[in-house]
């Protein structure tokens, strides 16, 4: 009979051991990652895209131990509600949201907030209190398109307005801006209005319609609340045959319409950051407990034919 090797009782255990390392990796558990939500209202524009992109990829490049959960709110409000809701149930620390209407998002955003859950708004606002707001003033914007339009047709003439979504906060900012400014000017009048939801294909119809109902010489400024609109309307324009008699102004910064100003088809543009890497900057500050100033104002600058040279190939 063969000897069998005696094991002490140090040895087993070192033997347990040493096959519980094999068995599970020598590595130690990955930390959890820091859950940040980004609730985006919808991703049909390019300023939107531009948006979204801006803040995954700056997250996957400096913020390695936190995770970005996004949704798309497909531009309708109910859906948005819902996907807030799906993002507090995975935890999140910091909620993004850039909303589709302030009012029926308000309710949710309260929630989040009463749940000691800090929300950064990027662009669009709430009717309660966040954390932190990031954006341009879109009144201010709204008043300068005015007083550009006030001043291109020398107090006197018809406008076509295209607004963007009912009832968001940038919409009724643009809007409500540009009709102050216009007081300045009585003999200005809006003829023709309507919410085309920040979409070139609705915007160039109401245009194309408007334009049936006033002949030549009848309209002398079209004010778009984004440049896709803007660009659209300016397709709609041309076809007509009408681009030397209407102004054309719209708001972002995009490429499109930074060139369109530059061949003299689009009279000017607004630009609207669109507020990355700023939005997951300060959700990330948030999440690790640091302050952040309640309201972070980004700067808009008129784009025209004087200086569209230093923003060509800079926009989105």
């Amino acid at each position: 009979m063969k000897n069998v090797p005696i094991i002490t009782r140090a040895g087993f255990v070192l033997f347990c051991v040493t096959l519980l390392l094999v068995s599970t990796g020598s590595h130690t558990p990955a930390a959890e990652k820091i859950l940040i939500g980004f609730s985006q209202a919808t991703m049909n524009s390019a300023w939107r895209v531009a948006m979204t992109e801006g803040n995954k990829n700056y997250a996957a490049e400096h913020y390695p131990d936190a995770e970005l959960l996004f949704t798309d709110g497909q531009n309708q409000a109910a859906k948005q509600i819902s996907d807030v809701g799906s993002l507090l149930s995975r935890g999140i620390k910091v909620l993004i949201i850039s909303p589709v209407q302030a009012e029926p998002l308000t309710p949710i955003v309260k929630q989040v907030m009463d749940a000691n859950i800090p929300v950064v708004t990027l662009d669009r606002e709430v009717n309660t209190t966040v954390t932190c707001r990031v954006g341009a003033e879109n009144r201010p914007i709204g008043v300068n398109a005015g007083k550009f339009i006030i001043q291109k047709l020398n107090g006197t003439g018809n406008v076509i307005e295209i607004e963007g979504t009912v009832g968001a906060s940038a919409t009724i900012g643009r809007h409500d801006g540009f009709r102050d400014a216009l007081t300045l000017a009585p003999k200005i009048k809006v003829v023709a209005d309507q919410f085309c939801d920040y979409l070139r294909e609705p915007a160039e119809k109401f245009v194309q319609d408007t334009l049936q109902r006033f002949g030549p010489g009848q309209i002398q400024a079209i004010y778009a609340h984004n440049d896709q609109m803007a660009l659209g309307a300016m397709k709609v324009v041309e076809a007509a045959g009408r681009s030397k008699e209407i102004t054309i102004v719209g708001i972002d910064g995009e490429n499109s319409a930074f060139q369109a100003i530059k061949d003299g088809k689009l009279a000017a543009t607004f630009t609207y950051p669109f507020c990355a890497p700023q939005g997951i900057q300060y959700a990330y500050n948030l999440a690790i407990g640091e302050q952040v100033p309640d309201q972070i104002v980004l700067k808009s600058t008129r784009v025209d034919a004087s200086n569209v040279d230093q923003y060509l190939g800079k926009g989105f």
